[in-house]
């Protein structure tokens, strides 16, 4: 109960500083709508949608991901902020939990990527996007880009804490882009080489696109002998998720304790 009321408390901290930071908040609300018109409307007539179908509609998901799989350098970037203006020592010297900070850091991210979600789910309806199979698949998609995006976070959480520099953290953030790059997110892996493919098809955010176009009913759901985690979606991104929790919670949490040592 400790635990958690200390990560309350520093998750607060975080949203007033959103608060407070309008150019921030600006980029959220700007960000989506660019991904949208320059993927779906300036690359989408050059590509096919493996059995037919709009390409936006087969966009989507991926730019939904690409949003949720952005908490890493978010993360990561204000983590290495806190470190390099002291307020991590501070927090080492306060009474409180050592998992206080990583859960703080983490739960304020889901907020605001609730927020990012929400905005990238209003442009794709504005450009002809739908969920197609109902409330409960499309709250079940919701559920799952939440969940990745905590998972994620806590990725770059962890890499905040080991970098400890803004600067060095703002540099490593464009490096998250090729691993959004190699994944089924904006074409079809059917076409790339076999050994790229692998990766693609294996890598967790292909996975999450999939079960997100399987829960959304949208184009491009992979067939029944692909990947194993593009035939069972689901499951795979779910595994994915708690996977990464599994690994980067407690390497976040022992980072914290013992940088300061």
């Amino acid at each position: 109960m400790t635990t958690a009321l200390d990560g309350w408390t520093l998750t607060r901290r975080r949203l007033e500083q959103l608060r407070h930071q309008p150019g921030q908040i600006a980029g959220m609300l700007i960000f989506p709508a660019i991904m949208v018109v320059l993927f779906g409307f300036v690359f989408g007539s050059a590509i096919a949608v493996p059995g037919g179908g709009n390409y936006r509609e087969y966009l989507m998901p991926g730019l939904f991901v690409m949003t949720s799989f952005s908490a890493l350098s978010v993360t990561m970037l204000s983590v290495a902020g806190d470190h390099t203006r002291g307020v991590m020592d501070r927090f080492r010297a306060l009474p409180m939990s050592r998992a206080a900070v990583p859960l703080g850091e983490t739960g304020a991210d889901v907020f605001g990527g609730l927020m990012s979600l929400a905005i990238m789910l209003a442009c794709g309806y504005a450009c002809g996007w739908r969920a197609h199979d109902g409330l409960w698949p499309t709250l079940g998609a919701i559920g799952v880009l939440v969940l990745f995006r905590y998972a994620v976070s806590w990725i770059g959480t962890y890499f905040g804490l080991l970098v400890k520099n803004d600067q060095t953290a703002d540099q490593l953030a464009p490096l998250t882009l090729p691993v959004t790059m190699l994944s089924n997110a904006f074409v079809p892996t059917g076409g790339m080489p076999a050994w790229l493919r692998v990766i693609c098809d294996w890598n967790p955010i292909s996975a999450t696109v999939a079960a997100c176009r399987s829960l959304f009913g949208n184009p491009g759901v992979p067939a029944a002998d692909a990947a194993w985690p593009l035939a069972n979606p689901v499951t795979a991104s779910l595994l994915w998720s708690l996977l990464l929790l599994a690994v980067f919670v407690p390497l976040s949490v022992r980072r914290f304790s013992q940088a300061g040592l």
